[in-house]
């Protein structure tokens, strides 16, 4: 991918004056084997949802839910990461791995592993959660498990509502073997012709925008459910009238859908990747799930048709694609879900004494705020902070990146209100935020009409930083306020992603983001950020420069610590960097939600690393680096992971939070997450990811997050009752 001078000349260049010291040069060399290999620890990633799955002790319906996560977990990282792995194998273009190994042996690996994973996940929904479902008054049943009554109301349900809309393909020499589209559910049906006796084949797609599990009249006390495709395998008879139906199978095909664009400056972004999300419909064929009953007959005609290996096959006990358990959230049954938490209000913008609307930008004059999603409101904090922008007749321009949002999002109405209202707004709208980019197409249009300045980015990279810029006049001076975020501008999903935000009036961090946003719209070439780390091009430097000045207090004799919160941790360069400080005796804590390629305890290497995992009822989302330097912290937050993607290939920025009370707060969650008293994941050497969620005597240890909770609504009563 091309890029543009601009980037060249420095976007997110940082102030030598804020990082003293280059990184030292070592001459020893690091073990060969020092890195884990990421597709693995992926993996080990989405075993932990499942482990929660199968925790007997959790609320039922949570551990329904954390059935489907997996299962769209596993689906993504096929359509991605086992697709671009294999796109590389065949082009010719892959290189060995980060540990060492040929592709191809990873994708053994890979499947191995995957092929285990996926039927210990059919393991637990069907010797596990289903029955401690019935035990608990939900069933989902086979067509056998019916009565005649209910056999029959369902056939009538099945006339009326789900038989006009199937399609039954048949394959002759008149019909070709039909398109099977990626994460479709569908029966192959063998069928006898009654007047030639000739066997003839025949596919018929589980309609999508039908309900996946179909209830059944229920006696008040029981919920009772059939699978849609139990339904439709149980009358084959109505759709093949004079055939005899001998048999069908479910199976299910995932297809490479990841977006590829060769971006070029010439041409218009929106109509390539438009053409490129018409090209994933018809991805190649990446994996084929079956039921385990297939016969070899039916299974060699799909192998033929879909051109696809014997290795990418999975056999599975029914029912395949337990994403259809998302359905189950519905069920109103608080007792199998976790306690409620209520989000509250940030203290800082709680309404006043007459219960009236807090001001936003007063409240940020006072000091910085620091929110934390979903403990606190995203509703009353961020999206209170724009729509009151947009209304204010004092703020004269909003500037604000985009990556994911919701489709009914009142933070894109918040910016055509302002819009409209005559005040300049720039929206950078990341279209190629993936499994997103139709959904931001269609806002980014939307925006323009309304008057908005929309741009998307720069061409060979991504957008993923969140920040807000609010440009207010106050007495005739132009004051910006700010927000710098970790997580999307999504109210959606701000109630399920844990994240952090930073609101300031600072000037230096106004100047910074005027600089960025003109970087990002036009072309500025300006370099000089105070309060920012920004990549692609010096965040990486940055961070460098901060874990070996650890090192090298260490070294003589002064505090050091290195505290890092992440999604993923794959950077090479920065886990060496850890390495070397841990070799140095800096201790350094790792709080991961998802991959990490770092192994901890290594004597010699990283015996001073730890490295834990949390998951749980919210998403792990924000990021967190932590520095002691001698006793004088410097900790940032942010948008990014440390992984080549981010470091790169996109636009990401971190803030120096700089209030005591603040940086307070945010060691105080690294004192819980590291905690042996919390209930985390320890991961070893070896890469094996270690559950510990009870103590000694068999007692619950703490979750991180129902703590948190407490801890906010405690704060919260507290200044309250002052």
């Amino acid at each position: 991918m091309l890029e543009t001078p601009i980037l060249d000349a420095g976007l997110g260049d940082a102030d030598d004056d804020d990082f003293d010291g280059a990184v030292e040069v070592f001459d020893e060399q690091l073990p060969e084997n020092r890195y884990l290999d990421r597709e693995l620890s992926w993996l080990a990633f989405n075993q932990r949802v499942l482990e929660l799955a199968e925790d007997p002790d959790l609320p039922l319906l949570e551990r329904s839910n954390f059935l489907a996560i997996f299962a769209s977990n596993l689906d993504e990282f096929f359509m991605v990461r086992v697709a671009g792995l294999r796109r590389r194998i065949v082009t010719g273009l892959a290189v060995p791995t980060n540990v060492g190994r040929a592709p191809a042996d990873v994708l053994a690996d890979i499947s191995d592993e995957a092929h285990r994973l996926q039927l210990r996940h059919a393991e637990a929904w069907t010797s596990q959660v289903r029955p401690a479902l019935t035990e608990a008054g939900i069933d989902v049943l086979t067509w056998g498990d019916l009565d005649e009554g209910e056999q029959a109301f369902l056939y009538d349900y099945f006339q009326k509502q789900v038989f006009p809309v199937l399609m039954p393909l048949a394959v002759d020499p008149a019909h070709p073997f039909p398109y099977i589209s990626g994460l479709s559910l569908n029966l192959a049906i063998r069928i006898r012709n009654a007047r030639t006796g000739r066997q003839e084949f025949a596919r018929l797609k589980v309609p999508a925008m039908l309900p996946r599990l179909v209830e059944l009249p229920g006696d008040g006390e029981r919920l009772r459910y059939l699978p849609l495709e139990e339904l439709i395998a149980n009358h084959l008879g109505d759709l093949f009238p004079g055939m005899e139906v001998l048999d069908h199978h479910a199976f299910r095909l995932t297809r490479n859908e990841d977006v590829e664009i060769e971006e070029d400056e010439t041409e218009n972004l929106i109509q390539a990747l438009e053409a490129e999300l018409l090209r994933r419909r018809f991805g190649p064929p990446i994996r084929l799930e079956i039921t385990d009953d297939m016969d070899d007959v039916t299974l060699d005609l799909l192998l033929k048709e879909l051109d696809i290996t014997e290795q990418q096959v999975y056999r599975l006990p029914g029912p395949l694609d337990l994403r259809g358990l998302f359905e189950l959230s519905r069920i109103d049954r608080p007792d199998l879900r976790y306690p409620p938490h209520v989000p509250t209000t940030a203290i800082a913008f709680q309404p006043g004494d007459n219960n009236e609307r807090a001001d936003i930008f007063a409240a940020i004059r006072k000091a910085d705020v620091l929110v934390h999603h979903p403990y606190e409101s995203f509703t009353t904090s961020v999206q209170a902070f724009l729509e009151q922008a947009a209304r204010d007749p004092h703020v004269l321009a909003i500037k604000q990146t985009l990556y994911r949002t919701s489709g009914d999002s009142p933070i894109v109405q918040a910016l055509i209100d302002a819009a409209e209202a005559g005040k300049q707004v720039l929206a950078l709208v990341e279209v190629k935020a993936r499994f997103d980019e139709a959904n931001n197409i269609v806002w980014a249009r939307k925006l323009e009409k309304a008057g908005v300045h929309v741009v998307y980015g720069l061409v060979g990279l991504k957008t993923h930083c969140k920040l807000v810029n609010v440009i207010r006049e106050e007495d005739g001076v132009l004051r910006s306020y700010s927000h710098i975020g970790t997580g999307n501008y999504n109210p959606k999903t701000s109630r399920i992603y844990e994240d952090l935000g930073l609101f300031t009036v600072d000037d230096q961090v106004g100047r910074d983001l005027t600089r960025l946003f003109n970087e990002l719209s036009g072309y500025a070439i300006e370099k000089k950020f105070k309060r920012l780390l920004v990549a692609p091009l010096h965040l990486r430097k940055g961070l460098l420069r901060l874990i070996d000045k650890e090192r090298r207090n260490a070294a003589a004799g002064k505090p050091a610590r290195i505290r890092i919160k992440v999604n993923s941790m794959v950077d090479e360069q920065i886990i060496d960097a850890l390495y070397r400080a841990s070799q140095a005796g800096v201790p350094v804590e790792i709080w991961v939600r998802g991959i990490c390629s770092l192994k901890p305890g290594v004597e010699g290497m990283s015996e001073n690393i730890t490295v834990r995992s949390v998951l749980g009822r919210y998403l792990e989302h924000s990021r967190i680096f932590s520095f002691l330097n001698a006793g004088d912290p410097q900790v940032y937050i942010g948008s990014a992971d440390m992984m080549h993607r981010n470091l790169d290939r996109r636009v990401e920025a971190l803030v120096r939070v700089t209030a005591p009370a603040h940086i307070t707060e945010l060691e105080s969650l690294f004192d819980l997450a590291m905690s042996d008293g919390t209930s985390t994941w320890h991961l070893g050497p070896d890469g094996e990811w270690i559950r510990h969620a009870v103590d000694a005597d068999g007692r619950r240890l703490v979750d991180l997050q129902d703590r948190t909770m407490a801890n906010v609504q405690r704060r919260r009563r507290a200044r309250a009752v002052r």
